[in-house]
């Protein structure tokens, strides 16, 4: 994807193109520390983004991934404000991303097309999250590690990840045994495959 395949404004393509940023960034790679000042935004045109909220004593909780046309609206939020990253964004799959500079997003409001692509990070952002906090309050556990793992395999475009239980346990922020027995269930149920470090997703997708 390219900056031309999102927008159709000529100015706006050409700041794009004139003042972000363009680098490959490798899976793992963290983009957006949280406590960071945020000096950009990141737009995402090829791969994936995994945005997830840090605790006080530092541990990750997945919200969502951000895919290619796609925005942090965390990051955009940062930037107008001037407030510092409430999130860590890690590349979950080699990615292409251009930073886009927090000093020239002002400048593109002039521009409808840019106004209403902000408008759509925002409702998309919320409804994800929404979706999250649903499962959290009104569905078991199970549900929410199988959402997990289905946005996991998604954004990675493979149905194997290569997980352990504690990292599961670790992002969504509950203890090792009980991700275990969950998992070991859902094998039985024929949801799942579980292997040395792996998982591979038989359903959902």
């Amino acid at each position: 994807m390219e900056v031309s395949d999102l927008f159709h404004d000529p100015k706006l393509i050409d700041g794009l193109q004139r003042f972000g940023v363009l680098k490959k960034v490798q899976a793992g790679a963290k983009v957006i520390s949280s406590g960071d000042p945020v000096v950009f935004t990141p737009l995402v045109l090829a791969g994936s983004l995994r945005i997830m909220r840090e605790d006080e004593e530092g541990r990750d909780v997945f919200l969502y991934h951000l895919y290619p046309g796609d925005t942090c609206a965390m990051s955009l939020t940062c930037c107008q404000s001037g407030q510092k990253s409430m999130v860590n964004a890690v590349v979950e799959e080699d990615a292409r991303i251009l930073f886009i500079p927090a000093n020239q997003l002002d400048d593109w409001f002039q521009s409808a097309e840019w106004r209403q692509f902000m408008h759509t990070t925002y409702s998309n952002r919320f409804a994800e999250l929404l979706r999250v906090i649903d499962l959290i309050a009104f569905h078991n556990f199970d549900k929410q590690i199988l959402h997990y793992l289905q946005e996991r395999s998604k954004a990675q475009r493979t149905r194997v990840l290569h997980i352990t239980h504690q990292q599961i346990a670790d992002e969504l922020h509950t203890h090792r045994e009980a991700v275990s027995r969950l998992l070991r269930t859902m094998e039985t149920k024929g949801m799942v495959k579980l292997g040395r470090n792996t998982i591979e997703i038989l359903t959902g997708l």
